[in-house]
């Protein structure tokens, strides 16, 4: 099954009925020139793909804060925004964050579907809710499980901090994961 195919039976999911909003950009994949790397995010950002149609940029196309921070981050292993694939754990935009765990659940098969499609060699799992979205291993701090990595039906799975400017960890916290873990991956993709 194609991923336009997923996307028309997401639009039509009701599962999560009034936990979520709808929205008309509401696609699940952004695409990039490879398929190797997936960056798996949480769920749709209300003032970027929401509203833009496009992963990590604003309504106006001007990259966002977290965009950027990311940007930088994908340069340290030469890969841009645009040279990766982009999902969403949360297919949806939740109305509060307090369904966001129940509504990744529930968008699980979804996000499955669409990795054995882009079929990946490694998946970066941006914070708590995408790591536990993906990854079926028991932790108490996300902190326990950043920068490891974790086989995932035979792909990397790399948990890092979120990019958002406002966590302290989003490009500090995320550098040396890059430089070191992310980066050797990289290497062995490459061959």
């Amino acid at each position: 099954m194609k991923l336009l195919q997923i996307d028309d039976r997401i639009k039509e999911c009701n599962t999560c009925g009034c936990m979520v909003e709808k929205f008309e950009n509401n696609t699940t994949v952004s695409v990039g020139n490879k398929s190797d790397i997936v960056i798996l995010g949480e769920a749709p950002a209300n003032n970027g793909w929401r509203k833009s149609g496009i992963a990590w940029y604003d309504e106006n196309h001007k990259l966002l804060p977290s965009g950027v921070v990311l940007q930088k981050l994908l340069k340290i292993i030469d890969y841009t925004l645009d040279d990766i694939y982009f999902l969403e754990a949360v297919k949806c935009f939740p109305k509060d964050r307090k369904y966001l765990k129940e509504c990744s659940i529930n968008c699980r098969n979804y996000l499955l579907e669409q990795l054995q499609i882009i079929n990946p060699q490694m998946i970066l799992t941006l914070g708590d809710i995408a790591t536990r979205s993906l990854l079926e291993i028991k932790y108490s701090k996300f902190a326990d499980v950043v920068g490891q990595c974790f086989d995932y039906n035979g792909y990397d799975a790399i948990p890092i901090y979120h990019p958002s400017p406002i966590s302290p960890l989003s490009y500090n916290g995320n550098v040396e994961i890059f430089e070191h873990v992310i980066k050797e991956k990289v290497k062995v993709l490459k061959k």
